[in-house]
């Protein structure tokens, strides 16, 4: 349920980021990097979090961590290729 939160979470940050980038046409070519690093920060801390305080092992987070970066990257790119 936490994988599946987090991904939401990814998916609302780009929603905003491609409203800015829609508000402000400077923004656009750029929009989508900086979803990719945002996320790819936001994806570490979450992967930190599960192995420093909630005590599981780097390669048990590892798949996690993949499939929670990935997920909202690969979508958003798909969005923007289509859509924007």
């Amino acid at each position: 349920m936490h994988t599946l939160m987090i991904i939401c979470a990814g998916l609302v940050l780009f929603a905003i980021l491609a409203f800015a980038g829609r508000l402000a046409p400077a923004f656009r070519p750029h929009y989508f990097i900086v979803f990719a690093v945002l996320w790819l920060f936001a994806s570490c801390i979450n992967l930190w979090v599960g192995v420093v305080h909630a005590g599981y092992s780097f390669m048990y987070e590892l798949p996690f961590f993949l499939i929670v970066f990935l997920v909202p990257v690969i979508i958003a790119y798909l969005v923007k290729k289509k859509y924007l």
